[in-house]
């Protein structure tokens, strides 16, 4: 039996930039150990199943899987995954791609304009949760309490719990080396999978904000593009009026770090419902093959 992978770049314009994605079509009858055991073999950050080849319940099924376990929500993997779904299946001939994920229905939305495609996700409104102190976050992150700014550093979950950390300076970003255990432990004391570092400023014209992201909770040690967290950054911003505002449009850096330049556009404001977000990026194709599924182990 085969199936068929598509390799994608997700939050760039070019490939060999961005996050990579992994995405297997036609992978219903695959049970979950396969699927993990080939997100190991690719070694992603998150690899992508389409369970069917229609939509299930007003939606396609797709599971997620980093190196090390299942996600029930992923931002790159959705926009990448809603991506080849729409090329690869549809033909190209749709505007909106809902995927079923295991936090529920998640549309995709693309906007064209003269050069390029951006595809768009709204996520869910945030929960904002428990907050650390500077010191033991600034060590865990080799930095001095000085480095990290006032605001609060805190958890937000659209979907993946982030802890969000205001940095005051881009190169304090720059200079961030993790103490990966204490962090993680620093991270699950308030139920958090995710760590993101950002503050003002950015390297390439016409960001805003420069951003690191550390998921050893999901086996990354580092993200080049996170766009889960970066909904919950988004949420934080409007939150704390961080820019001035309750409504922010603007991109973000991430993945210079590792070599993966990345750019996401976010845009967030509040609403008598509460936060609305939505966070966007171009997807590149990168190849195309086969995936033997009986050979997995």
């Amino acid at each position: 039996m085969t199936r068929s992978l598509h390799l994608v770049d997700v939050f760039t314009d070019r490939p060999c930039a961005g996050n990579q994605l992994a995405v297997v079509t036609g992978a219903q009858g695959l049970n979950a150990r396969q699927m993990q055991s080939f997100a190991r073999e690719m070694n992603f950050a998150e690899t992508t199943f389409v369970m069917a080849d229609q939509p299930v319940g007003g939606g396609w099924p797709v599971r997620i899987f980093t190196p090390a376990r299942e996600l029930p929500f992923a931002g790159h993997p959705t926009l990448g995954t809603a991506h080849v779904i729409r090329h690869a299946l549809l033909g190209g001939r749709v505007e909106r791609v809902t995927l079923a994920l295991e936090i529920g229905l998640t549309p995709v939305f693309v906007e064209r304009d003269t050069k390029r495609e951006l595809y768009w996700m709204r996520q869910r409104f945030p929960a904002f949760g428990g907050r650390l102190p500077r010191r033991p976050v600034a060590a865990a992150l080799g930095l001095a309490p000085a480095d990290l700014g006032n605001q609060p550093i805190e958890m937000v979950s659209t979907g993946l719990p982030t802890l969000v950390v205001p940095v005051r300076s881009r190169r304090a970003v720059e200079r961030i080396r993790v103490a990966r255990e204490p962090l993680a432990r620093l991270a699950a004391s308030v139920g958090a999978s995710a760590v993101l570092c950002f503050a003002n400023g950015a390297a390439r014209a016409g960001h805003q904000l420069s951003v690191r992201v550390f998921v050893d909770d999901a086996g990354v040690p580092e993200d080049a593009a996170t766009g889960s967290s970066n909904g919950c950054l988004a949420a934080w911003l409007v939150q704390h009026r961080f820019l001035g505002d309750e409504a922010i449009d603007l991109k973000v850096e991430q993945g210079a770090s590792i070599g993966r330049p990345s750019t996401l556009h976010l845009k967030a404001m509040r609403t008598s419902r509460g936060i609305e977000i939505r966070i966007g990026g171009g997807v590149v194709d990168v190849a195309r093959g086969t995936l033997v599924a009986a050979r997995l182990a």
